[in-house]
């Protein structure tokens, strides 16, 4: 059997990762049967605890690739038309005209136009994207604030538009996936949390996968450091906090093991159909949340291995935490990889984050981790 993976290089790699500003990270690797697993670091900086490779986190925005799995096979079923207006479902969120243009799909690849509504929930945010006029200070305001998904919503809503609905770029925007909790609630008379539960992790058989039912972990995991772009030092621990200013846009919690388990049955067309498979890989363009051009599809994004080989899937930042997700389109080769410090660079005099050694060497593990 050829070797796919050079673990003694995986291992090297994470380290760097570590060396260069990162508590601690842990993350896991597939090459047809192969798998390496790997953990470098400190779970906790107070006690010195080591983190490792089974550790459950909270993976944010990868929650919307469970969310657009879900809604697609709502569609799938014909009780979700994908490119009807979400008005037809929920005209007292998306009310007049603006339901009446929004559609389905518009939601789910951040096409809306709708803003952005953490800025409104986090009043020291309120100058976002301008960051070198935010503060970290709501972080620990609303640590235990318990929001509701309506009123959230309502913020994104009434908020200026940032564009019409459907142009491009589109907005990255959290908005969009509070609406398709609602919508999937809607439709199927339960909470989107308790059917994304039944119909995608438990149809996935997840072990470790779930949303939170309170502000803290259980299970084996990591602290989790947020350093506000060099506002908040040393960085501070959020681990227990209270996910409601997520929910179904960004709170889950899982393994790497998990979730390179998820995206290898969601491209093995064991979670949703071929075509709606075929749907969540039809990109438009956005600007990320960074600030960044992307192209993002149906709750995934591509990226590009420095073979030149396509990867798909997606990232996500909580406050601490931060996860990436990738699988070739054959899922012959994955990469899951958690870490627990989040906004690491310090900002220049323009405001922009400056490059750190954190960035360079996760971009050699992923390089490593996709390409061998």
């Amino acid at each position: 059997m050829r070797n796919l993976l050079d673990p003694a290089k995986l291992n090297t790699a994470i380290e760097n990762i570590h060396r260069a500003g990162v508590p601690g990270l842990f993350a896991e690797v597939r090459a047809e049967d192969q798998v390496w697993r790997g953990a470098a670091g400190v779970a906790d900086l107070a006690t010195g605890r080591p983190v490792t490779a089974d550790m459950r986190h909270r993976v944010g925005s990868i929650t919307k690739t469970f969310v657009a799995a879900a809604v697609l096979q709502q569609v799938e079923s014909g009780r979700i038309g994908l490119d009807a207006p979400i008005g037809r479902y929920l005209p007292n969120l998306v009310p007049g005209e603006r339901g009446d243009a929004i559609t389905v799909r518009m939601l789910i690849n951040h096409t809306s136009g709708l803003a952005e509504y953490l800025p409104y929930a986090y009043p020291s945010l309120r100058p976002f994207p301008a960051l070198a006029d935010t503060r970290p200070q709501s972080l620990d305001d609303h640590r235990f604030t318990r929001f509701d998904p309506a009123e959230l919503i309502e913020m994104g809503v009434t908020a200026p538009a940032f564009s019409a609905p459907g142009g491009t770029p589109g907005l990255y925007s959290n908005t969009n996936y509070l609406l398709l909790g609602q919508l999937l609630e809607r439709v199927t008379g339960i909470t989107a949390e308790k059917y994304i539960t039944q119909n995608v992790i438990e149809r996935a058989g997840l072990q470790d996968t779930g949303f939170p039912d309170g502000p803290h972990l259980s299970g084996p995991h990591s602290q989790m450091y947020e350093a506000w772009f060099g506002m908040i030092d040393p960085p501070r621990d959020f681990s227990v906090f209270d996910m409601s200013y997520a929910g179904v846009a960004g709170s889950l919690v899982s393994t790497v093991a998990d979730l390179n388990r998820f995206f290898g049955l969601l491209f093995d067309g064991k979670i949703v159909s071929r075509s709606s498979l075929a749907q969540m890989q039809r990109t438009v363009t956005v600007i990320s949340q960074e600030g960044r051009t992307i192209e993002y599809g149906l709750g995934m994004y591509p990226m590009e291995a420095p073979g030149g080989a396509t990867f798909w899937g997606n990232g996500g930042t909580v406050w601490g935490a931060g996860t990436i997700s990738m699988t070739s389109a054959d899922s012959r080769r994955q990469m899951s990889v958690a870490i627990n410090l989040q906004r690491w660079s310090r900002l220049d005099s323009s405001g922009k984050p400056q490059p750190h050694a954190i960035d360079d060497a996760l971009a050699a593990l992923y390089g490593l981790a996709l390409d061998g």
